[in-house]
């Protein structure tokens, strides 16, 4: 692949292939190259101005600007608007694209790779954007004492450094998908890489920050000076950090926001027939788990951790808690969303005499505490009764702490040994598997540390062939469904609504709320 091109250079998407793309994915195509879901259509082109506001859950109090350390929709939805990444993706075919990178090249082996980056992009203070602040970025998330969470996805990396005007990466071992890697949410380009001051949000993004009240509310205005035209059509944006659903359904409906996220399955019926309001149900990446420390007693024994796979119906809690708005899930953090993903692992199934089997031959006696919280995902409280109710007919006793919704991601998640979790998808599977089950990922959040798992890894990072590369991942799906602590029931639907004042939503593979570019896409009508 020496001095291979990119697919997309500087251009952008080739005409035709966008075109081809848009229209079997059911988009049309505007003069500004926005791809454009044909019901948002109301407005012939987008408009400018306006306020947008957004009613989201996913914020806590405890929430920095730091992008490295990202957790929830909010923040997820924060990054996006104030900053951009080296590379992004298409939204149908989830394939890299420019951003500040205008085109990558990289050597025969995939261990070389050089980004010629974009002339004329200012930051919002107004200083130049120049290559050292894409190294310094990326410098940063990669030194092996950051808490960045892609920290795991970095660390592959030998050297960063400027080379004739251009950023060049070379890594200790080929990786076929490093372009993608870079589009990871965490990776916002940042004032000589946030070295100075990892909170300061200031980026190229469409917005500036103009205010910032963990768990509360966050503003932006218009980037006057943005590099893309194509992105930005409001005057100001405001997240209102609405974590309770009732609430936001409230916002929705009295007109004080133009969109909330994470409906519940419940309410979809009901909003889809309310005036003025339209629902969105996405299929993607996301999946809702039960996460078990491997590393903890007693969910390091995997008899253990067996016997709770397969005490839960995951047939149940698909039509019940998501109400059918999703598909089921087998334990492995990958879905058909996904290249090259398995097709033909048998679906594990609810078994509640095999449960009992596994249960006592772990020896264990007693309850177990299962921390839970409606901080974790949409039905996350009724889903572990669900679960509680589950084990019971195989002799497990489940017992509940439900948590508060507030600090849940800092207090809980990734520091108690059993609790209900959430998440977004990733770019690829090395991605997915790099942030959570690596055994160095600082997001390792069942504490799975498999060396053979990590060695066959790297393997498929840099596997060319396909063939190859999609035995590889079987074996790893099976080994991660089989030996970790994960419990993945179900993948979930992304489940949104809008007021249809705001237009232009792009249902987006990748992740939910639009991959998190909402704000930067979408446009008011009066």
């Amino acid at each position: 692949m020496k001095n291979k091109k990119a697919s997309i250079l500087q251009t952008g998407l080739n005409r035709r292939v966008f075109l081809a793309s848009a229209a079997a994915a059911g988009f049309a195509a505007t003069a500004s190259g926005l791809l454009i879901p044909r019901e948002s259509l109301a407005a012939d082109e987008p408009q400018r101005g306006g306020h947008l506001v957004l009613g989201l859950d996913g914020g806590q109090t405890t929430d920095i600007l730091d992008p490295g350390t990202y957790a929830g929709s909010t923040m997820f939805l924060v990054g996006f608007t104030w900053g951009d990444r080296l590379v992004t993706t298409d939204p149908v075919s989830g394939e890299a694209l420019p951003s500040l990178a205008e085109s990558w090249t990289s050597s025969d082996d995939a261990k070389t790779w050089t980004f010629k980056l974009r002339k004329d992009v200012r930051f919002h203070d107004g200083t130049p954007f120049t290559v050292n602040d894409a190294v310094q970025t990326l410098r940063r998330h990669s030194d092996k004492d950051s808490t960045s969470a892609a920290l795991g996805l970095l660390e592959e990396i030998e050297t960063i450094e400027e080379s004739g005007g251009d950023l060049v990466i070379t890594l200790k071992n080929g990786n076929a998908d490093l372009p993608l890697m870079l589009t990871d949410y965490h990776l916002q380009v940042q004032k000589n890489g946030g070295m100075d001051d990892p909170n300061s949000a200031i980026g190229t993004g469409p917005y500036k920050l103009e205010s910032f009240e963990p768990g509360i509310r966050i503003t932006f205005s218009k980037n006057e000076d943005d590099w893309n035209e194509d992105r930005g059509f409001v005057d100001s944006v405001e997240v209102l950090v609405i974590n309770d659903n009732t609430a936001r359904i409230a916002a929705l409906s009295s007109g004080k926001v133009h969109f909330i996220n994470t409906l519940s399955p419940k309410t979809m019926s009901l909003l889809s027939r309310a005036p003025n309001i339209e629902t969105i149900s996405t299929k993607g990446k996301g999946f809702y788990s039960f996460l078990m420390h491997g590393d903890t007693a007693p969910f390091d024994n995997n008899d253990l951790r067996m016997a709770l796979k397969l005490a839960i119906d995951r047939e149940a809690m698909l039509n019940t808690v998501l109400g059918g708005y999703g598909t089921l899930g087998n334990d492995y953090p990958v879905n058909d969303a996904y290249a090259l993903a398995p097709t033909d692992i048998p679906q594990r199934a609810y078994d509640p005499e095999e449960a009992a089997h596994y249960f006592k031959k772990s020896g264990h006696e007693g309850p177990i505490l299962l921390r839970t919280s409606d901080a974790a995902f949409t039905g996350a409280v009724d889903a572990s009764v669900l679960f509680q109710a589950n084990a019971k007919e195989a002799g497990i006793d489940i017992q509940l702490q439900r948590e508060p919704a507030d600090g849940y991601w800092s207090n809980v998640w990734n520091k108690k040994p059993f609790c209900a979790s959430y998440w977004g998808g990733r770019a690829t599977q090395d991605i997915r598997y790099t942030t959570t089950q690596l055994s160095t990922s600082t997001w390792n959040d069942t504490r799975f540390k498999d060396p053979e798992f990590d060695k066959m890894l790297l393997e498929a990072r840099a596997e060319t062939d396909q063939d190859k590369r999609r035995a590889l991942y079987r074996q790893m799906a099976i080994m991660v469904r089989d030996n970790s602590g994960l419990i993945l029931p179900v993948f979930n639907n992304y489940l949104n609504a809008r007021s249809v004042k705001m237009q232009g939503w792009i249902d987006d593979v990748g992740n939910d709320l639009s991959n998190g570019q909402i704000a930067s896409r979408v446009w008011l009508v009066s």
